[in-house]
């Protein structure tokens, strides 16, 4: 446990130092932007592929992959019928704030937690993988079929498999997963810059999230969406990661370590490219923007509190 409360603290310390950085305005207006670029495009890849080609594949698609699935479906549905019948939102809304309540940061705050709470990047690697190649996708193709962006015939399938195979993350991981499988280990003078190129992964993640935090004011009466924020977040944070618990612990007989590992990753706060999402489809900005906020706030804490409870 206290291992596990370092990690967190790790974690807070890395976030705290980019709020201080922006609150100083020592790297000015575009520092975010670059060191989320440099980490998506360039150091985030680099470690996935170093860390995904030591993992143990049968570890890697093992039952936290079939929770990690199955969590998230019941979720995404469950909070598609709250906000489309409860709340009365039209269709591509209701997506929006599903995705809100569903979709996990996997990359940003999900590998740093990975490697400093779980102690190894490898746990993020099925939450990653699921969320981009298909649920992520999913989502999209069902805004794209309710708003006045739906595109015809090849041009609508491009859409949608381009930036998966495009996407940095899945092509390291995919490389690091075919070195695993063949077990063939690259030589020292090509992964050693690989390696210290990862090492600036996490850092630059923390460090953006921080700078993002200062100075948002979420939860603005004028919005009219405090309610649905709510809802969407304790989707998130709360029902997400109990959902993964019970299939874990009594559907497939998960505990411990394991079962922790599985747990934090349905925790983590929603998914940025949820509000990027919304600001394409115009439609949801309020909420995903909010969401993502509050649960990027909140979710340290309750992972912290989880971690607690499954110790105890």
């Amino acid at each position: 446990m206290t291992g596990v409360l370092a990690g967190f603290w790790v974690v807070w310390a890395i976030i705290g130092a980019g709020w201080l950085m922006a609150r100083l305005r020592l790297l000015g207006e575009g520092a975010q932007g670059v060191l989320s670029r440099l980490s998506f495009f360039v150091a985030s890849p680099a470690l996935l592929l170093e860390t995904l080609s030591k993992a143990n594949l049968a570890a890697v698609f093992s039952s936290h992959l079939l929770v990690i699935a199955a969590s998230s479906t019941a979720v995404g549905l469950l909070s598609f019928a709250v906000f489309r019948w409860l709340r009365g939102r039209d269709l591509p809304e209701t997506l929006i704030s599903s995705m809100s309540s569903a979709v996990a940061n996997s990359g940003n705050l999900g590998i740093p937690i990975s490697v400093f709470v779980l102690g190894d990047a490898s746990y993020v690697a099925p939450l990653l993988i699921f969320q981009l190649a298909l649920f992520t996708p999913a989502y999209l193709l069902l805004l794209d079929g309710t708003t006045a962006t739906a595109k015809p015939g090849a041009a609508r399938v491009t859409q949608f498999v381009l930036p998966v195979v495009t996407n940095p993350n899945i092509i390291g991981s995919l490389i690091g997963l075919a070195l695993a499988a063949t077990a063939w280990t690259p030589p020292e003078v090509i992964m050693q810059p690989i390696h210290l190129i990862g090492g600036a992964a996490i850092p630059a993640m923390l460090m953006a999230f921080g700078i993002s935090l200062h100075g948002s004011r979420p939860l603005q009466p004028a919005h009219g969406r405090r309610i649905d924020t709510a809802i969407a977040t304790g989707l998130k944070i709360l029902v997400h990661p109990l959902i993964a618990f019970l299939l874990g612990r009594f559907v497939l007989g998960l505990d411990g370590h394991s079962l922790f590992a599985a747990v934090v990753a349905t925790a983590l706060p929603t998914a940025q490219n949820v509000y990027v999402a919304a600001q394409r489809y115009e439609r949801g900005i309020v909420v995903a923007k909010d969401t993502v906020l509050i649960t990027t706030v909140v979710a340290v804490p309750a992972m912290a509190a989880m971690a607690a409870f499954l110790a105890a």
